[in-house]
């Protein structure tokens, strides 16, 4: 999944669940040229292993609440570390001038299969220029343990550019299927905020 710039279909639509179509990409070699970063912006990637759960939740309520990113956080702490702390899980965070400004998760599915699990960024870095180049980061890394493939999903709740963007990089769809996902509502938002100290931007 990628969310590269915000949106705010998932307040409005809160209290229903929203049909999607999920596209399944795939990449069977490792791009030719990577993006360069931007010049002038202060950018680092940090490899999290094990992250503490209540980072994780602040990492991917942060990326995620704009699109409807809704799995993860509704995971209780067994669930949740289970998933996160798995020896074929790797999270990369990126900062920005110092502070967070997104992740991606990568999945070593196998020795042959690398899935990019999760992928976006906050906010107060869209339109700065770095979603090609920490796409090229995340794909870069996929790479590194040598497996045959690396796969990627998005859908139609995520940006209409996220798609494009897999295509441009060399990702190539290889099935599609409909799902439906059920947004936060407002009492769980708050729930999260009481329980876990994150809450929506603006609330």
């Amino acid at each position: 999944m990628s969310w590269l710039s915000p949106g705010r279909s998932a307040l409005r639509n809160a209290n229903q669940a929203l049909e999607t179509t999920i596209t399944y990409l795939r990449m069977d070699g490792p791009p030719a040229v990577y993006p360069a970063k931007p010049a002038n912006v202060h950018a680092a990637l940090l490899a999290v292993p094990r992250p503490p759960l209540h980072f994780y939740r602040y990492l991917y309520f942060q990326v995620g609440i704009h699109w409807n990113w809704e799995a993860r956080l509704r995971m209780n702490d067994k669930d949740l570390r289970k998933a996160v702390h798995a020896d074929t899980c790797e999270i990369t965070v990126l900062r920005v001038d110092g502070a967070p400004a997104g992740f991606f998760e990568i999945n070593r599915k196998s020795p042959v299969l690398s899935d990019l699990a999760y992928f976006g960024m906050m906010p107060h870095v869209h339109g700065r220029g770095l979603g090609h180049w920490f796409l090229g980061q995340a794909v870069e890394a996929a790479w590194s343990a040598g497996p045959d493939s690396v796969t990627v999903n998005t859908c139609t709740l995520d940006h209409p550019a996220a798609l494009p963007l897999y295509q441009k990089m060399g990702f190539r769809p290889y099935r599609r299927s409909e799902g439906r996902v059920r947004p936060m509502s407002a009492n769980e938002r708050a729930a999260l905020a009481a329980q876990h100290g994150i809450s929506a931007p603006g609330g």
